[in-house]
């Protein structure tokens, strides 16, 4: 298998694209740093007494977001997932509030995910399932994706947030999840439709046995398939087939098997932008993304 890693380079740039400044505004949190806000959210949160634009933008009592969070998606501002999600003032910091998922990007505050690399060793080789995400859903409808993914719920630990993650996915029971071994952290930071996307991710590693057959019980995931690592290694290089942040996973999982040579210069180059991909945090911070 080549191991030129320069196709795969485009798709750190393209989950590293947000540049907050000049379009959106600092917010902080109890006066500490935390986000950015969205040009739509100005005038509204000007009129609540939040701050102004040129100024920056402050929510003195965080323990109210999730009241905010309601009632702006009452008033049209986003459509509420009904799922509550922690908030914290930067990366590795105490939970200080929650909020609807689906305000965290409007807001520009840090998000927690997980991913879980489904893989199955076979005589000819590796290989990992893929699932192929609903044409209804709201984001990146019939995206490939990962066997299990998802965000991490108000309350819940990264391994926590997998095991229920199987489950509802995949209907992976329990205590074959458990036998995940987290692989990485990766941190990413760009510009959606949706908002500023401020990820950060737990990735796992998960060895099914052969005779495993996944089923979806939520109805996110359309279909299951299969895949020699080699073709999802094909798909990653040469198109977009792939949920935009599946494919950092993908390469830090090519990186650990050596589909992608570690230690040629193109794989070195491509192991220190995924360890070094920038996450705007707040005026003059940043947080570093780290595979660990």
């Amino acid at each position: 298998m080549p191991s030129d890693a320069s196709p795969f380079l485009r798709h750190l740039t393209d989950c590293n694209t947000a540049s907050p400044e000049g379009k959106r505004s600092p917010l902080s949190l109890g006066g500490v740093p935390s986000g950015w806000l969205a040009p739509e959210l100005f005038t509204r949160m000007e009129a609540a007494g939040f701050g102004t634009r040129d100024k920056g933008f402050n929510v003195p009592h965080p323990a109210k977001l999730e009241a905010l969070g309601e009632t702006l998606a009452e008033e049209g501002f986003y459509k509420s997932h009904h799922e509550l999600f922690d908030v914290c003032t930067d990366m590795d910091q105490p939970v200080v509030g929650r909020i609807d998922r689906g305000a965290l990007p409007l807001f520009g505050f840090v998000a927690t995910g997980v991913h879980m690399n489904g893989l199955v060793r076979k005589a000819d080789g590796l290989y990992l399932w893929t699932g192929r995400r609903a044409a209804n859903k709201r984001l990146d409808p019939s995206k490939l994706d990962h066997l299990v993914a998802g965000g991490m719920p108000a309350g819940h630990t990264p391994r926590e947030a997998l095991v229920k993650e199987a489950a509802e996915e995949a209907s992976i029971p329990a205590a074959l999840a458990e036998q995940a071994v987290q692989a990485g952290r990766l941190v990413y930071a760009l510009d959606r439709p949706e908002g500023l996307r401020r990820d950060i991710l737990y990735c796992y590693d998960l060895y099914l046995p052969e005779s495993f057959e996944p089923t979806a019980a939520d109805g996110e995931v359309e279909s299951f398939a299969l895949l020699p690592l080699s073709e999802a290694y094909r798909i990653v290089r040469d198109t977009d087939a792939f949920k935009f942040n599946v494919n950092l996973v993908l390469i830090d999982l090519f990186l650990r098997t050596g589909l992608i040579d570690p230690r040629s210069t193109q794989g070195m180059a491509l192991r220190t932008g995924l360890d070094r991909g920038l996450s705007p945090v707040s005026p003059g911070q940043s947080v570093t993304l780290q595979a660990e």
